[in-house]
């Protein structure tokens, strides 16, 4: 039997994936009322957003994306130190001056097979971690 696909146009596929690899799944919308999920790995909450919606359906591509509130400020020069040495997972410093790390990943035309999905969440949560060291987060 064929595993379903995971794709951005079936955001309950996308909770199912996470649900099998073992993390929490809450099904949301955003602020302008396209899905949003709310999961997290190791103590870190983290959303995936659903962008290239049609009427805030029909989906194409996710988006991983933590954000940090830290004490001490994080430079400019240390997320591009992190750009420069990591290929997924690009850092910036948001509106307010804070850290954050997103991913991108294509579901469209498809999706992707359900085990090759969880390899990509299994990736983030590995890169989560990285970058919460790297700006000090987390020891």
């Amino acid at each position: 039997v064929q595993a379903q696909s995971v794709q951005a146009q079936d955001p309950e596929s996308v909770v199912q994936a996470l649900q099998e690899a073992g993390y929490a799944a809450r099904l949301g919308t955003d602020k302008v009322g396209d899905p949003m999920i709310t999961s997290g790995a190791s103590g870190t909450t983290f959303q995936i957003f659903f962008y290239n919606c049609t009427n805030h359906t029909a989906c194409a591509t996710v988006q991983f994306h933590s954000g940090y509130d830290l004490q001490n400020p994080v430079g400019l020069d240390h997320l591009n130190e992190w750009n420069r040495a990591k290929r997924f997972g690009r850092a910036f410093l948001d509106k307010e001056n804070d850290p954050a790390l997103e991913m991108d990943v294509d579901l469209d035309d498809g999706g992707m097979s359900r085990a090759l999905f969880i390899d990509n969440i299994e990736f983030w949560t590995t890169i989560l971690g990285e970058f919460e060291r790297h700006i000090g987060y987390r020891k």
